[in-house]
């Protein structure tokens, strides 16, 4: 990138996306989608974690904490969908010409 400064206007001419880069580009969002559902996961662990520990302790009976995993497990596949979802629409974004 070349920067041009013409009086107060700085332009920047960014060339067009190559196919490669384009591919490359991609990649690089299938990787951040996965980052994405493995943090998902590990709050619902987290959770998990925190609604045995309450069981353990009498603070949830036994059909308490599986309603709660259940409803846990319900947000957690809302939310994989949700970044699926919007990782597909950068997908098809990014390989529009």
């Amino acid at each position: 990138l070349v920067p041009n400064v013409d009086g107060t206007v700085v332009r920047l001419n960014v060339p067009p996306l190559t196919e490669e880069r384009r591919r490359d580009m991609v990649k690089q969002v299938r990787r951040r989608t996965e980052e994405a559902r493995v943090e998902v996961r590990n709050h619902r662990r987290e959770a998990g974690d925190h609604l045995k520990k309450a069981l353990g302790d009498g603070d949830l009976s036994e059909d308490e904490e599986r309603r709660e995993l259940e409803n846990l497990q319900h947000l957690t596949d809302r939310y994989i969908e949700a970044v699926d979802s919007r990782a597909d629409r950068k997908e098809t974004e990014i390989l529009e010409v």
